[in-house]
């Protein structure tokens, strides 16, 4: 028997008419709907080849796979499985909209809202170097596991508000703010591989990044102080982190997003499935 996956309901996926293969216990655990921003976790028969929108998914040896639903995407989301033999699957995750409030922020040092162009090629060096770690792509599934607050706070701003700084929009908010003071102990929320360490990125000041695999990962800013390096293996609650007002900030806070690759993820509604 398949083991349950926390907030995955079962989902008996359409086969496509015309294979003589097909059996009627060929089924896949997916969702049947998910929010925008959510990470969502599945199960088929390992050796099955998954893809959505073209691209193949990792599968772990016991057969789970993940994908990531991004802030803006509407309709569905469709999944296709192939089996060895040929037989398929098919089905459609329905994407749920969500309503996306404006954040006014004040007080932002004004050179970090509009940089002049020596600063902002520096912007684009840095973040370019954050992107090439999320493109790790690891036969790992700590993703699989319920994760955990790296701190306890008071959320102060959610994954996926427009933010207008000093009264200038910027791209909506890609993690969640949690409120705490300079120094609290940050600890992994889940098992990872730290990808990236840097004390003084200048939006996101310390930044650190731990890879969960098949390309979930975490990302910590505006930290004070980095406790790991890059290849490190750290475990659930393990120290990595203290929590700082570095980069682009108005105080101190952890800023916690994640990603699949290059989506962006919700982490609330990933503590949300994992019952935390």
């Amino acid at each position: 028997m398949r083991p349950s996956i926390a907030g995955c309901a079962l989902l008996a996926l359409a086969a496509c008419a015309g294979s003589a293969s097909q059996a009627s216990d060929r089924i896949t655990d997916l969702p049947a709907a998910a929010s925008q921003g959510a990470l969502v976790v599945g199960r088929t028969e390992p050796g099955n080849t998954v893809t959505i929108a073209g691209r193949r998914l990792r599968l772990s040896a016991d057969g789970l796979f993940v994908l990531g639903i991004g802030r803006d995407q509407t309709g569905v989301a469709r999944v296709d499985i192939v089996w060895p033999d040929g037989a398929r699957e098919s089905g459609n995750i329905k994407i749920v909209p969500r309503d996306w409030p404006i954040e006014n922020i004040v007080g932002v040092p004004p050179k970090t809202v509009n940089p002049p162009p020596d600063i902002a090629a520096r912007i684009e060096r840095e973040q370019a170097l954050v992107v090439a770690a999320r493109r790790r792509d690891d036969d790992r599934a700590d993703f699989a596991q319920a994760f955990a607050w790296p701190v306890q706070g008071r959320i102060s701003g959610r994954f996926g508000n427009q933010r207008v700084y000093n009264g200038t929009p910027k791209t909506p908010h890609s993690g969640m703010d949690i409120a705490a003071p300079t120094g609290t102990p940050v600890k992994a929320p889940a098992g990872g591989i730290v990808t990236f360490a840097a004390p003084d990125l200048y939006l996101t000041g310390g930044t650190l990044l731990i890879d969960h695999g098949h390309g979930v990962s975490s990302n910590f800013l505006h930290l004070s102080r980095i406790e790991v390096k890059v290849g490190d293996r750290v475990e659930q609650g393990q120290v990595v982190a203290a929590v700082g007002a570095t980069g682009r900030v108005t105080g101190p806070h952890l800023h916690w997003g994640m990603n699949w690759f290059e989506v962006r993820i919700d982490p609330l509604l990933v503590l949300e499935r994992s019952g935390k």
